[in-house]
């Protein structure tokens, strides 16, 4: 088990709080007890938040990965032609990396301003945003749109355009309850439906 790169400083900042609480003891019980406790407290809710496990999963010929962890919301066209959409709600307590569905190439990836609804309203499909293709052989192609919910708003992406990718390879992470949408051509049979609990690099999401 590892951690997301943006949690190491939130991490360590957290045991520096501990530790100074520690300090403070000697002088102070009533002020040194708080900052200690509060200060585990921070480090420890990071520590989980920012978890980072591996995933080496080796899926079938033809199968898509599921890029994120959460709640499947919804299984549906929503007015692209010829595209499924399928929408992934993440709760706090899920892991918040994502990870690439297909092996291929980052076609391009576009950052878009918007809202900041609750990541499990229908509205939230036009909160800020970024999105990322991937192109892999035969011309089959998934997006990864990484959306941010309404606490801390912040995306990050590990990935740029031209760079090769493997299936399951981390590209990216959204903070603190968040919205992943995954764009498939309809020729792809999607294997998943709402209600149903999926993991990043470990659930087939559809199939070619």
């Amino acid at each position: 088990m590892g951690f997301a790169p943006e949690g190491i400083k939130l991490i360590a900042g957290g045991i520096a709080a501990a530790a100074a609480g520690g300090v403070l003891m000697v002088w102070s019980m009533a002020l040194g007890v708080p900052v200690l406790f509060l200060g585990l407290a921070f480090a420890a809710f990071s520590a989980y938040f920012f978890r980072d496990p591996d995933r080496d999963k080796v899926f079938a010929p033809g199968e898509v990965a599921c890029p994120a962890d959460g709640t499947v919301m919804s299984v549906k066209n929503e007015g692209t032609p010829g595209v499924t959409v399928v929408r992934i709600f993440l709760s706090v307590l899920n892991v918040h990396v994502q990870r690439a569905p297909m092996e291929g190439r980052i076609e391009r990836t576009k950052y878009t301003k918007g809202r900041f609804a609750i990541a499990y309203k229908p509205e939230a499909a036009q909160n800020e945003r970024n999105l990322i293709r991937i192109t892999g052989e035969y011309g089959r192609f998934v997006e990864v749109e990484q959306i941010t919910g309404s606490i801390a708003r912040r995306i990050a992406c590990y990935v740029k355009e031209g760079q090769a990718i493997r299936q399951g390879e981390r590209i990216g992470m959204i903070y603190f309850g968040s919205q992943v949408a995954v764009y498939l051509p309809e020729t792809a049979r999607v294997l998943v439906k709402p209600g149903d609990k999926v993991a990043g690099a470990e659930t087939p999401l559809a199939l070619w």
